[in-house]
């Protein structure tokens, strides 16, 4: 692609540091090996006898993110410690499952998404449970009929924009192409990021045969496309370019804890694209019944009221009271996504097809 940037390192930190306490559902990490760390275990309670080992990605399982408050509560609840692996982004977490699933050393894996459900079922790495708890979620919100998975929170895709630099934002995803946009949006790159890929499929949903035309008319507005959305949106913050792909949340993020509502979200006519965040078990975990009641868990009000100001997602509990940010998070009345056996019949294709268009 011709704008395709290599950013310096001293940019990116000095980007992502003015962010680092928000990154909205799946967060993505580098190519190659997964990093792994361990965080919340050391607040397991006396005399526990039985423990649960939970892989998740890295910003879920993060100091900011949900994994160690969500750790505390359970291990108080249940008297049960938690040992919380963070295995950079979701993809990494499904993979290291299947490079274990001979001998799995995990219990739960979190960030199994509407994107990723075929592709972990095919791979055998996890086993159905129905919590009996499931009754109280949405039905539109389970993605998996077969409870591979259990939703845990839902967000829509969307673009950011800067208010002081953009006046009349885009209403639509064809709008995002006029020549009053020319080299002021960041994307992300659908191989690497799964807010990439999720537009991918947003765009691929609205224009069908055609998206490969439209990914070549949009590369006139498009500055960059980043591998994660780490940097793409701290490229954003720092000013860079005044719109990014994110999510609807994110202007909740900087009301909270900015008291700024300069960064807003742009609502399209024609609907956002979803994304459902699952949490499963690993099949032939080490510890199933401790596994089975930390999906229960995940569906009380204890673990979902923590999901709104640490993972930056809708909590699939419609009784869970948003925070006053939140009415700066739009919940866009269309909402659609792809069912999981489409995106895994066509993916590959669907890619190679993005992959010449933005490389002409």
């Amino acid at each position: 692609m011709k704008r395709m940037l290599i950013l310096a390192a001293a940019l990116v930190v000095a980007a992502v540091a003015a962010f680092v306490f928000f990154t909205p559902g799946q967060s993505e990490g580098p190519q190659g090996a997964a990093t792994e760390t361990t965080e919340g275990a050391e607040a397991s309670p006396e005399g526990a006898e039985e423990r649960v080992v939970v892989y998740a990605y890295d910003s879920f399982a993060s100091e900011w993110g949900p994994g160690p408050e969500i750790s505390r509560r359970f291990e108080e609840e249940y008297g049960i410690s938690v040992e919380l692996k963070s295995i950079g982004d979701a993809g990494q977490v499904l993979q290291k499952a299947v490079l274990e699933k001979e001998d799995p050393e995990a219990d739960i894996l979190f960030g199994i998404d509407n994107n990723l459900i075929t592709r972990a079922k095919k791979e055998g790495v996890l086993q159905p449970y129905s919590s009996p708890l499931l009754e109280k979620v949405p039905k539109d919100l389970i993605f998996d009929t077969e409870h591979f998975v259990t939703p845990y929170d839902y967000g829509y895709f969307s673009i950011i924009y800067d208010s002081k630099k953009i006046e009349n934002p885009p209403k639509s995803l064809e709008e995002l192409t006029e020549p009053r946009f020319k080299d002021k949006l960041i994307l992300m790159d659908p191989r690497t990021s799964s807010p990439g890929l999720g537009f991918l499929m947003w765009t691929i949903h609205e224009f069908g045969e055609d998206f490969e035309e439209y990914w070549m008319q949009v590369q006139d507005s498009t500055l960059t496309i980043t591998e994660g959305w780490d940097s793409g949106y701290g490229l954003f913050t720092s000013g860079e370019a005044p719109l990014v792909l994110s999510y609807t949340t994110s202007p909740a993020y900087h009301v909270e804890y900015e008291d700024t509502r300069r960064y807003r979200a742009a609502l399209f006519d024609k609907g956002h694209y979803m994304q459902i965040e699952g949490v499963g078990i690993v099949k032939d975990a080490p510890h199933p019944e401790a596994a089975k009641k930390f999906i229960d868990f995940v569906l009380t009000e204890e673990f979902q009221e923590v999901i709104p100001l640490t993972n930056w997602m809708y909590p699939v509990l419609p009784e869970i009271e948003l925070p006053e940010s939140y009415e700066f998070a739009p919940q866009p009345e269309e909402r659609f996504y792809f069912k999981a056996e489409t995106i895994d019949a066509n993916r590959d294709e669907w890619i190679d097809t993005w992959s010449k268009a933005v490389t002409r």
